[in-house]
């Protein structure tokens, strides 16, 4: 039986890649047996994998065939500490971060699609990107780098082409 806290994982997955299928008209889906296949100390199955198997498993979201350059995982929760993003030391994010980046390759968009319980949800993406958005979370990762963090529909509304270009 699935826990509480899975479910709730899937659905939010399940949400944004019904999201992207309707704001891009181009199939997205949940990817099966997400939770790091590949990565972490998954990392040697890539080996034994096509490129497009790899593909396949990557993320928690599998975009179209066009899309050659994504990598997206989600994260619902509960709570999230955002004061610690001032402190530059949220191990929260860093955690997710590492999950994210632990599968993405070198030319890949990645993008952290978080939701949290009466708080909203918001994406965090590279800020080696232009990104066009006004309110914004500026976060430097010791071991990832420099990612913003913003309101999710609102990331959409201003940047719809732009991601699917760094994605394409």
């Amino acid at each position: 039986m699935t826990s509480p806290q899975k479910a709730k994982g899937g659905a939010w997955e399940r949400q944004c890649a019904k999201f992207l299928s309707d704001l891009y008209e181009e199939s997205f889906v949940r990817t099966a047996h997400s939770g790091a296949f590949i990565g972490g100390t998954n990392a040697h199955r890539k080996a034994v994998l096509s490129e497009s198997q790899t593909k396949s498993y990557k993320g928690d979201i599998t975009p179209p065939d066009s899309w050659n350059n994504l990598n997206i995982e989600c994260k619902s929760y509960q709570d999230f500490p955002f004061h610690l993003l001032l402190t530059g030391n949220c191990k929260v994010i860093d955690g997710w971060l590492s999950q994210l980046m632990d599968v993405a390759e070198e030319n890949d968009c990645n993008a952290l699609m978080m939701k949290f319980n009466r708080k909203g949800s918001y994406i965090v993406v590279q800020s080696k990107y232009t990104w066009v958005t006004d309110n914004f979370i500026y976060y430097t990762s010791v071991k990832h780098g420099d990612w913003i963090i913003v309101d999710f529909n609102d990331f959409f509304k201003y940047n719809k082409d732009l991601f699917k270009t760094y994605a394409s």
